[in-house]
């Protein structure tokens, strides 16, 4: 029997510790986050956020109940003409924010049932790939705006 408690007692001891390791590389700041407002009849929307990480990790998927799909867009401009393209996966250097913000890097919201109105509250799930592959998810209630 007391074998029995060692071999449970170290194998909880091996989760709780692998859990906290992966916590703790997983881990993404998620600051100056906000939807904008979109129109009546509008079926695309636009989210914006700044992440940061220790850690090297890439932003690999994003969700939200109230939109279809959600995609990572960046914009450039090339001989006078604004290029949007979407993107698979977004890097996040360690030590280095990124900001998706109006007129750049930007979640692209398709598929709107209703229009964002200023005042609400949007929940969204990212997803994070770490450099050994493990995914993890943080949540965020981001708030809707007009655009500065």
């Amino acid at each position: 029997m007391l074998k029995n408690t060692h071999s449970l007692l170290r194998f909880i001891s091996v989760v709780c510790l692998a859990g906290w390791l992966g916590i703790a590389q997983a881990e993404v700041k998620l600051t100056d986050a906000w939807v904008r407002v979109s129109n009546p009849g509008q079926s695309v929307g636009a989210a914006y956020i700044t992440l940061s990480s220790a850690q090297d990790v890439t932003l690999v998927y994003v969700e939200t109940e109230r939109a279809g799909s959600v995609e990572m867009h960046s914009m450039t401009m090339q001989n006078g003409i604004m290029k949007m393209r979407s993107m698979e996966e977004l890097p996040v250097p360690a030590g280095k924010p990124v900001k998706l913000a109006p007129g750049g890097l930007h979640l692209m919201l398709f598929e709107l049932p209703a229009p964002f109105k200023a005042g609400e509250q949007v929940k969204f799930r990212l997803c994070f790939k770490d450099k050994q592959g493990k995914i993890t998810d943080q949540f965020i209630t981001m708030p809707v705006k007009a655009a500065p």
